[in-house]
């Protein structure tokens, strides 16, 4: 029962009066001598001191005890903190007694939360209230029979231990109905500091599953970030004068001085890095907590059928020494286990600098997250990138931010443990760095993360979607910085970007995109579209046609991002108005790549194919560029075999087989000695978990294929089948669509965007000779998790499509591939 209005008062005079103890409690509350964490243990002993005497006094008979729960059960009291106290008995009590020791409470003018119960009741109470067994784990004696208030601890934790299966998961939707109430502290301008997630409620929480002793916390820098709460509530409590729990902006000022703080700013920045660190810490552990639970249940369901003992799966069954846990290969070096993605048993993060990029881009292409140990290894072994980046970790970035959604408990994971800022050194300025803008929903790192996120689903819509990511992910890096955020974005990006490898037209690219994030809506919004000046200062603005595609999609994501106030139906259409009127305007022929004279090694392999009729293969393997990499080799593998219906396809299908992953491409026609046309394939190609076929194994199976005693489709389709069947994650749908007729002149260019998946060329194959169309040149990429194919085709007697064909070529392919 809890009290809402005083009993009529008792005499305050003595050391025990109310007087007394809400002096010294003045003092010690305005002291400069104790502070934080200090004061309120101080706080606490006072109390219990007080709360003693008032024991005493009363003259409670043996077998009485009395017990602080909850906060003040753990000892910390914040200066408007509620005293919840337990008075627990064996027996009858006289119904006085607890009245004499909580009138001098009331009129002390502190908030009571009090109870009498017996054992028996107080157990009672728990099994039917979680929250009240949530108190009685922190149960703690304060005066009268120690063995009484000892047996309560020891009755409450046994029955905590002996029902955590079922209470637990009650405790968790619990704190999942707080979040969705309160919001995640770490983006809220006026955050709960209690009951938002990553709030003090959590931590107490993460105590309550250590005490179920079925999982433990991640404990670095936990204690921390609880204190760094705790001392933000007290200042709050102090310099509001009332029980509030909510940091509102027009307390943020004082209390960051009362602090000692720098700002405001600064004191959210700290307040938000401290719930990051509990919401992580509650993550990795509900996690934990699930295994253990399904690993229970599992084992509940066999022992019922099976006589023999169960060995179970859990982390602690030592499972992994039986061979019992099963592990499935996501990477190279990276594997699925218990739902999580963890390093191989021969990864070697010391000599694979690449490795905590492909490990995060495999799990979020999986749907999964990466382990808590694994990203603890990763950040205490990996050394840094070498600069610039290898190809392959600029890749498995883009990868990871194409994953959408499932990229945030990724990079979650990564920045708990320091990875990102050693990705990304400019990071560390934007990171937990507070928007005091109603319209933004995020702190401005975590708007980066999302601007990916909503970047990822528009990748159909761009010729180069790895550059659309890069540019999501890093417009806003000018934030850290004084004076105008895009100006000083562009001037960091420019670093940033030849840091992790773009060539100059790339860098060029994305500077571009960071310096002119905000102008298509600025300029949509403010000026009169139908003054030609109005178009021409987009033109100007972004040079090409490719990069008012890029522009177009960046500032979607951006404002979409931000939050349902910086986008609307109206500003989409005016920016898509915009958007059109410069399309028209600009010129420019198709992004591809013309073809090159074949070099010497072509010409031969030509050569060869004209004359034996059969495939002719080279092999060779990229330079490192890495001293001490380990990555998965790139090779480039250059055909030449006589053209026929099926080729590409089929061709595709065998390297699938081969599990070699296609990153490039391209096919060309050649007729070196006149007596027939031979199709000439360079393929850049990596081993999907690092091992390499045998070249002359690899020339065998073409040949087969080619006979037709090799069926591509069907050994495709029985290796998809046995494949165990992971969640993955959602992705934009295949897009095909036909280039306009500038794109060439002699052929009908289709262009396919689609998520990269294994023997994802070989259905292109398929279904363009299904349709009947001859593959007269094709550019083959693949940027990130997504590929980006242009093909030239003509219809069998090698001229262009025509436009009703060519869409119908169009709709085939994409229904193929969908």
């Amino acid at each position: 029962m809890t009290s809402e209005a005083s009993p009529p008062s008792s005499p305050a005079a003595g050391p025990d009066g109310p007087v007394a103890y809400a002096d010294a409690r003045a003092r010690l509350l305005a002291g400069p001598a104790a502070s934080g964490r200090g004061r309120r243990a101080a706080l606490a002993g006072l109390t219990d001191r007080w709360l003693a005497g008032l024991f005493a006094g009363a003259g409670a008979p043996a077998g009485v005890a009395l017990v602080a729960v909850g906060g003040y059960g753990r000892g910390e009291l914040s200066p408007r903190s509620d005293l919840d106290v337990l008075l627990l008995h064996e027996g009858p009590v006289d119904s006085a007694l607890p009245e004499r020791i909580w009138y001098p409470v009331w009129d002390a003018g502190a908030s009571l939360d009090h109870s009498v119960r017996t054992l028996a009741e107080a157990r009672t109470v728990a099994a039917e209230d979680l929250k009240a067994q949530l108190g009685l784990l922190d149960a703690r004696h304060i005066a009268g029979d120690a063995a009484l208030t000892a047996s309560l601890r020891s009755a409450v934790l046994s029955d905590w231990r002996a029902t955590a299966s079922t209470r637990l998961p009650e405790l968790q939707e619990l704190g999942a109905e707080r979040a969705e109430r309160h919001g995640e502290l770490s983006f809220l301008l006026e955050p709960d500091l209690k009951e938002a997630r990553g709030g003090l409620r959590d931590v107490v929480a993460l105590n309550a599953i250590a005490a179920s002793w079925l999982a433990d916390a991640p404990r670095d820098g936990l204690e921390a970030a609880a204190r760094r709460l705790s001392d933000v509530r007290d200042a709050l409590h102090l310099t509001t004068g009332r029980a509030t729990e909510r940091l509102s902006l027009q307390d943020q000022d004082q209390v960051a001085a009362t602090l000692g703080v720098l700002d405001a700013d600064t004191l959210l920045r700290q307040v938000y890095e401290a719930a990051r660190t509990i919401t992580y810490a509650g993550d990795v552990t509900w996690r934990a907590v699930e295994r253990v639970l399904a690993a229970r249940s599992t084992r509940g369901r066999r022992s019922s059928r099976l006589s023999f003992p169960f060995t179970g799966t859990g982390r602690g069954s030592g499972a992994v020494a039986r061979g019992a846990v099963e592990r499935r290969p996501l990477a190279e070096g990276v594997v699925e286990q218990d739902g999580e993605a963890v390093l191989a048993q021969g990864a070697r993060p010391a000599t694979d600098p690449v490795l905590p990029l492909r490990a995060a881009a495999a799990a979020a292409q999986a749907g999964l997250t990466i382990s808590y140990a694994t990203v603890r290894r990763l950040a205490a072994e990996t050394r840094p990138l070498p600069v610039p980046w290898p190809d392959e970790a600029r890749e498995q970035l883009v990868t990871l931010l194409g994953a959408g959604e499932a990229c945030i408990p990724v990079w979650e994971a990564l920045e708990a443990e320091g990875l990102i800022t050693r990705l990304l050194p400019d990071w560390e300025r934007v990171r937990c760095r507070p928007q005091r803008n109603a319209v933004h929903r995020w702190t401005v790192d975590r708007h980066l993360v999302e601007t990916a996120v909503k970047a990822a689903a528009m990748t159909r819509r761009v010729a180069r979607p790895d550059l659309l990511l890069v540019a999501a992910l890093l417009h806003d890096l000018g934030k850290g910085w004084p004076g105008d955020h895009s100006e000083a974005g562009e001037v960091i990006v420019r670093d940033v970007a030849v840091r992790m490898g773009f060539d100059a037209a790339d860098t060029e690219t994305l500077a571009v995109l960071v310096r002119h994030h905000l102008t298509l809506v600025d300029t949509a919004t403010r000026r009169d579209p139908d003054d030609p000046a109005t178009v021409d200062l987009i033109t100007k603005v972004v040079g090409t046609l490719s990069h008012l595609e890029l522009l177009h999609a960046l500032t979607e994501a951006d404002a979409t991002a931000t939050g349902p106030a910086a986008w609307s139906s109206w500003r989409a259409s005016l920016v898509d108005d915009l958007v059109g009127r410069a399309a028209a305007q600009l010129t420019g022929g198709y992004p591809f790549p013309a073809d090159v004279e074949p070099t010497a090694e072509e010409e031969r392999l030509a050569v060869e194919a004209a004359r034996t009729g059969g495939p002719a293969l080279s092999l060779h393997a990229q330079s490192s560029q890495d001293s001490f990499a380990t990555e998965p080799m790139g090779v480039d593998l250059t055909l030449a075999i006589p053209d026929r219906p099926g080729l590409l396809g089929t061709v595709a299908g065998v390297l699938a087989l081969h599990r070699l992953t296609v990153r490039a491409a391209s096919l060309r026609e050649l007729d070196p000695i006149g007596i027939g046309a031979v199709l000439l394939i360079s393929w850049t190609v990596t081993a999907e978990f690092g091992e390499l076929p045998e070249a002359a194994r690899l020339r065998a199976d073409l040949r087969r294929a080619l006979e037709g005693s090799l069926d591509v489709a069907r050994k495709l389709a029985e290796r998809d089948a046995a494949a165990p069947r992971r969640r993955g994650i959602s992705t934009p749908p295949p897009v095909v669509s036909v280039a306009p007729g500038a794109a060439s002149a002699t052929a009908t260019v289709l262009e396919v965007r689609a998520h990269d998946a294994p023997g994802l060329l070989h259905r292109i194959g398929r279904a363009l000779d299904d349709a009947g169309v001859r593959v007269r040149t094709a550019h083959i990429s693949t940027l990130g998790a997504d590929a980006v194919d242009a093909f030239y085709v003509t219809d069998p007697a090698g001229r262009p499509l025509s436009a009703r064909r060519a869409a119908e070529v169009a709709t085939e392919i994409q229904a193929a591939l969908g």
